[in-house]
């Protein structure tokens, strides 16, 4: 389902009639995210990883965008997953990375002198296709 209002239609297609208003709020009770994927953005429900889980399936899962500015990386995640990606980052004492720092949905890591945050995200990419 990629909107409210499609979920809305679908629901009056099965005889069940609600308003938009009240799919926001049961979204929001079942903690749907909005999530992109390879046909645009949908929402979804992300599972929380194990503690044990590795920093490739901890990326895969919830990170929807990277960027680099100087010596830092700059990772976006759906809503309150930023904080699971910087634990399991801090986890993997990663050659290069000095650390992390997370908000709600957007999480700073700082590279060494020499990694930068366009060599941070160089090893993340590696991290994640290693499966």
């Amino acid at each position: 389902m990629t909107s409210q209002s499609e979920a809305v239609r679908l629901l009056g297609n099965a005889g069940v009639q609600v308003t938009q208003a009240t799919v926001s709020r049961d979204l929001d009770d079942l903690a749907a995210v909005r999530v992109r994927d390879g046909k645009g953005v949908r929402y979804g429900f992300i599972e929380a990883p194990s503690y044990g889980a590795s920093l490739g399936q901890v990326l895969r899962a919830y990170v929807i965008g990277k960027v680099a500015s100087g010596s830092l990386a700059v990772l976006h995640t759906p809503p309150g997953h930023a904080d699971v990606v910087a634990a399991a980052l801090d986890r993997a004492h990663l050659a290069g990375v000095l650390g992390t720092v997370a908000g709600d949905d957007t999480l700073f890591i700082c590279g060494d002198e020499a990694t930068q945050g366009v060599g941070v995200i160089s090893i993340l990419e590696k991290v994640e296709r290693n499966r």
